[in-house]
């Protein structure tokens, strides 16, 4: 009876291996080249921005330049939120009551950006247009003055100026959260964020539910070319008296000869 009572133990052995789902991961493209490059690119142009900011004197010509870096790539990512891949759009990741309440209660199964991780993309988006668009019109008294300084009076632009200040110290304590969130998740959770980052792949525990779609050339134009009109649009003088300097020039050239 040896054997038939070996048959049973690996009859009852299968069936419980067969009750319980075998664990399996996968690998899948998680963000897609132009996302990747959006987001280094704009953490060397903020990075840039900070550091030339901090240091001042003749390094405010890098703020700038920094600072219209950084109004292009926002405007590319704001494209590419509408018309990239699916994991870049922000209808795939924008969070919604349900979403956050699944998430609290660690119920919630997603690729991308978690509920809470699409709040602080958002804020650190919107912070960041904001701190451009201030820094267009702010001057410091000394020898830098915004792109679209003299559309304004000069206390205007005094006041704008000690808003880009205070925005900059809310961005500064919102990209140390970002950082410390992410050394949380590498450290306490073992899901490391900083690699899909880099190498767009990502391995999760089953094939997601939401099949993800690749962006087309197109759009990538499109998001280019408006990035390219906005840095355009962020750079030139609009004032009344920037404009018809051109024109009165050609009069008085009309005029001499």
């Amino acid at each position: 009876m040896p054997e038939l009572a070996a048959d049973v133990s690996t009859s009852r052995s299968a069936e419980v291996s067969a009750a319980v789902p075998a664990h399996h991961t996968t690998m899948i493209r998680l963000w897609d080249l132009p996302l990747r490059l959006f987001h280094w690119l704009l953490v060397c142009a903020v990075t840039a921005a900070i550091v030339s900011a901090k240091v001042g004197g003749e390094w405010m010509v890098w703020h700038g330049r920094a600072g219209l870096a950084i109004v292009g790539l926002l405007a590319f990512r704001l494209t590419w939120g509408v018309v990239g891949s699916t994991t870049a759009r922000f209808a795939h990741f924008a969070p919604r009551p349900s979403s956050l309440r699944a998430y609290f209660k660690g119920q919630w199964q997603g690729i991308g950006h978690n509920p809470v991780g699409a709040l602080s993309v958002f804020l650190l988006l919107g912070l960041l247009a904001a701190q451009a668009l201030t820094g267009l019109l702010s001057n410091d008294d000394i020898d830098f003055n915004g792109p679209w300084f003299a559309m304004i009076d000069k206390d205007f632009s005094d006041r704008i100026a000690g808003w880009h200040h205070t925005l900059s110290n809310l961005l500064l304590a919102l990209l140390g959260l970002h950082v410390a969130a992410i050394l949380f998740y590498l450290i306490a959770k073992k899901n490391n964020l900083i690699l899909p980052m880099l190498t767009g792949w990502k391995k999760v525990d089953a094939r997601p539910k939401v099949a993800t779609k690749p962006a087309g050339w197109r759009a990538l134009a499109v998001s280019l070319l408006i990035a390219a009109l906005a840095v355009f649009a962020a750079k030139t003088d609009w004032s009344a008296s920037s404009l018809s300097a051109p024109a009165q020039q050609h009069a008085v050239q009309g005029v001499t000869q």
